[in-house]
């Protein structure tokens, strides 16, 4: 009997570019994917062995690198910040642009860092972090918030958040300002490199259909 590949997609930002990239790979989820109102977290695909799972960003990377997926969609920021050695991520999928940033309020942006050797910093990424604050030889102490981050510095947990930014509406609106970009993201299809190896037959058509649908020619 064949087994079951499982493809691991992100909810929010990321899923609704990637259904038609999805699409041009040969990959449609059956009708109840689309259901806003289903709590369904796993679904059937037009292909008898290949299934998807929905779940969080953070968890796209975990699924795949453990091997409970063998395949997945997510942000570059997610690879990073996991930096899982299980995972192979051979496709950036031109999609889920954004950037990852510093911001703090606007009265702070002059604030000059060779008078101070650490800060706090409100973020859910803190390997991240810590490693863009060694480079600059400052201390980070990392305060983990999932949402909400923009909240951080009025309310006095930390002087300085890292997160994702797209236009910046949410930090102007929260009277934050971007003073530095730590990395520009992308989506990038990622699998896990034991699979690959074991099931090479059905994955390599699979990362070839997607570099097509992207319009990568050659291998990365």
């Amino acid at each position: 009997m064949t087994r079951t590949l499982t493809f691991a997609i992100p909810k929010g930002r990321i899923l609704d570019e990637a259904l038609p990239l999805l699409a041009k790979a040969g990959i449609e989820p059956e009708a109840e994917f689309h259901d806003k109102k289903s709590r369904a977290l796993r679904f059937a695909t037009n292909h008898a062995n290949v299934s998807i799972i929905r779940v969080r960003a953070f968890d796209v990377a975990t699924f795949v690198a453990h091997g409970a997926a063998q395949i997945g969609i997510v942000g570059s920021d997610v690879v990073e910040e996991f930096d899982y050695s299980e995972l192979y991520a051979p496709v950036d999928l031109d999609i889920g642009h954004c950037r990852l940033s510093v911001a703090q309020p606007a009265d702070l942006a002059d604030e000059d860092e060779a008078a101070i050797s650490h800060v706090r910093v409100a973020t859910k990424y803190p390997h991240l972090t810590r490693k863009y604050y060694e480079a600059r030889g400052l201390q980070a102490e990392c305060v983990k918030l999932n949402g909400a981050m923009e909240l951080a510095p009025s309310l006095g947990l930390s002087r300085r958040i890292v997160d994702l930014v797209s236009s910046g509406a949410t930090l102007k609106a929260n009277g934050l300002v971007e003073t530095d970009i730590i990395m520009p993201i992308s989506a990038r299809l990622i699998v896990n490199r034991a699979a690959f190896k074991m099931r090479s037959a059905e994955l390599a058509p699979m990362v070839e259909a997607f570099r097509k649908a992207v319009g990568v020619k050659d291998a990365a």
